[in-house]
């Protein structure tokens, strides 16, 4: 499986590099791919978020027994998964190559930054939507780009970090 993600990966990584000259002067070839798979996922987690909070739950509440979601926190609590692990994969093989990190470390420090993200998108929602009133789907895609920020710089220094491989 590893090949495979790999493979895919390095051929992700030849296509967003073909785009990548023009903006060379301006940015890090890191930070581009970061910037092009991360947009790309985070365009995945909305597409798949505005699915499930309108198609799936229909904007209503779900009822689990002992505890009942609103539909914009349940639709981010079924979403959140599949845009992590597609995230984690992107970062690894797309952007964060040259870390010398077991796959193992890697995904546990990532799991680390996404419960943060995870805290970050709840309180986020509760905010905006709850307290302040505003629409779901704007309100999600607020969060992330200040989560994406957020992510980026963890990303970097902790979870794909090229030095010090024996800390975990």
């Amino acid at each position: 499986m590893r090949k495979i993600f790999t493979h895919v990966g390095r051929r992700i990584r030849r296509l967003i590099d073909f785009f990548y000259p023009p903006f060379s002067k301006y940015l890090t070839i890191q930070f581009f791919r970061y910037g092009v798979s991360g947009v790309a996922n985070m365009i995945f987690d909305w597409v798949l978020y505005f699915l499930v909070y309108h198609y799936v739950l229909r904007q209503e509440m779900l009822h689990l027994g002992i505890v009942t979601l609103s539909s914009h926190i349940a639709s981010l609590i079924i979403v959140f998964p599949f845009s992590s692990f597609s995230g984690f994969l992107l970062q690894k093989y797309v952007t964060f190559t040259a870390s010398e990190l077991r796959g193992h470390v890697q995904l546990y420090r990532y799991f680390l930054v996404v419960l943060s993200n995870l805290i970050l998108n709840y309180l986020g929602l509760k905010i905006l939507v709850d307290g302040a009133g505003f629409f779901a789907t704007p309100s999600k895609m607020i969060v992330t780009v200040i989560t994406t920020i957020f992510s980026y710089f963890s990303q970097k220094k902790y979870t794909f970090n090229k030095t010090n491989p024996q800390i975990h």
